[in-house]
């Protein structure tokens, strides 16, 4: 601590007091006294005291129950205790009541400030904890407020999912399986799930389930001891263990490779589990929320994915319907994008034209809610009035691309630029599949499955 120590000596022994109190304020440091109890507490109720110097034996009431008091009272102050021979068992007591340190007598002047150095590292380490604590609320009550955009709509089927996420968050500990396309919010609606419910105290881990690799899988999600492999320089806690008594949340669940599927799914049946290279089993209590954009019955069909863990995961299914199938909810969201996008830009945007919120609304939407944020965020940005406009969307130029077949126009999909961000990726990578794998940051799995989909073949072109 940068500022000076105020000290309060208790002590019936004058000697002791005095001694002490000249060679702590020859130290630098503000001191109190007292000789019994009853004055120590109108010391502590009359003055900022950061660290008591407690004797165990005072006339009336002892050091032990003026210990009690004070960290029932005043739970901020910590306290060193002074103890005589003989005392052992009650130094034990004071140190399970509450009582920082302690000095046996007789004792040297240079313990007394190492028992301090002590009691400042404690003090603190328990300040930037507590910050790090009101920093951590700060982020939840930021994130309860971001998670009101998933739920700003009128449309029916959006308030069917407010009051689904609203049951299931006090069903703990229900695995929910949240359905739906890029861009509709799944894991916002995951989050809303954990603040909603019991868990909202401890961590909600969100998890890239196509970014694993069977390598890594076990390290990641169980953690691993140090030199239970090459590199493993320390021990590292896992997803399971970051994530107990909270959520953890597996985001599109249906990447997740088969042989990796069995392993989480034995995680889920016996609640525990063990770091690589450990031998000791640790019981895990976590919350599943796992998301994806396919259909995992028919992933099942095709036993690419284990019925077993669809049943596990799916115990409440939550389906969040695309933005073009709620039409009605893109006004509200377009106003809420606008306030919010204009505040932190420190623009005065009042209001949008009427043909640009029609155009929009008649816009297909493929990436949903993700992109209309996009949309009114750039469109902010290139705004130099009260009020958004046509050419501040640049709609020649926005992701509503057009394509000409026999004279009609066709909005292109996320599948059809997904397939063509397939192709370029194998053509950079040479033809290695591996290879474009890492670049479209998927696992070699998921490319191999999403190449089946769309039926491409590739073969490798000589000279």
């Amino acid at each position: 601590m940068a500022e000076q120590l105020n000290i309060l000596i208790v002590d019936d022994e004058e000697i002791i007091r005095n001694e002490l109190a000249e060679y702590l304020q020859n130290n630098n440091f503000n001191v109190f006294l007292a000789e019994a109890s009853t004055e120590a507490l109108e010391v502590l109720k009359a003055n900022r005291v950061d660290v008591v110097f407690l004797d165990i034996r005072l006339p009336g009431i002892n050091g032990l129950e003026l210990l009690k008091i004070i960290k029932m009272e005043y739970p901020e102050k910590e306290v060193i205790m002074i103890s005589g021979h003989g005392e052992m068992q009650s130094v034990i007591e004071a140190m399970r009541s509450g009582a920082c340190d302690y000095l046996p007598k007789p004792f040297s002047l240079t313990e007394v400030i190492s028992a301090i150095e002590r009691t400042r590292r404690f003090i603190d380490l328990n300040n930037r904890l507590k910050e790090v604590e009101n920093s951590f609320n700060l982020f939840k009550d930021n994130i309860r407020k971001e998670l009101g955009q998933g739920f700003i709509a009128q449309s029916q089927a959006m308030k069917k999912v407010s009051e689904l996420v609203s049951k299931v968050a006090k069903s703990d500990p229900t695995n929910v399986l949240i359905m739906g396309e890029s861009g509709t919010g799944k894991e916002l609606v995951a989050r809303a799930i954990h603040y909603m419910s019991p868990r909202k105290d401890h961590y909600f881990y969100a998890v890239n389930s196509s970014a694993i690799t069977e390598t890594l899988f076990e390290s990641e999600f169980f953690g691993h001891t140090k030199g239970s492999f090459t590199g493993a320089n320390e021990n590292k806690t896992g997803w399971f263990e970051v994530a107990n008594k909270g959520t953890l949340f597996l985001d599109e669940i249906g990447d997740l490779p088969l042989s990796l599927q069995t392993k989480f799914l034995r995680v889920l049946e016996e609640r525990k589990i063990s770091r690589v290279g450990g031998t000791q089993e640790i019981g895990i209590d976590v919350r599943i929320i796992a998301a994806t954009n396919q259909d995992l019955e028919k992933l099942t069909e095709e036993k690419q994915f284990r019925l077993d863990l669809y049943h596990r995961l799916s115990a409440f299914i939550i389906h969040i319907p695309p933005l073009r199938e709620r039409k009605e909810d893109i006004p509200l969201l377009i106003n809420y994008f606008i306030d919010d996008f204009s505040k932190k830009m420190n623009k005065k945007i009042t209001r949008i034209d009427k043909e640009v919120v029609d155009t929009l609304i008649d816009y297909s939407f493929p990436g949903n809610v993700r992109e209309l944020r996009n949309m009114v965020e750039r469109a902010i940005i290139l705004s130099e009035g009260d009020r958004l406009v046509a050419d501040d969307f640049q709609f020649d130029k926005i992701s509503k691309k057009i394509s000409r077949t026999n004279n009609n126009l066709e909005v292109l999909d996320l599948e059809i630029l997904e397939r063509n961000a397939i192709i370029k990726a194998i053509h950079q990578s040479n033809f290695n599949k591996s290879a474009a794998a890492k670049l479209l940051n998927i696992s070699f799995q998921a490319l191999d499955r999403r190449i089946k989909k769309y039926h491409l073949v590739f073969e490798k072109r000589l000279g």
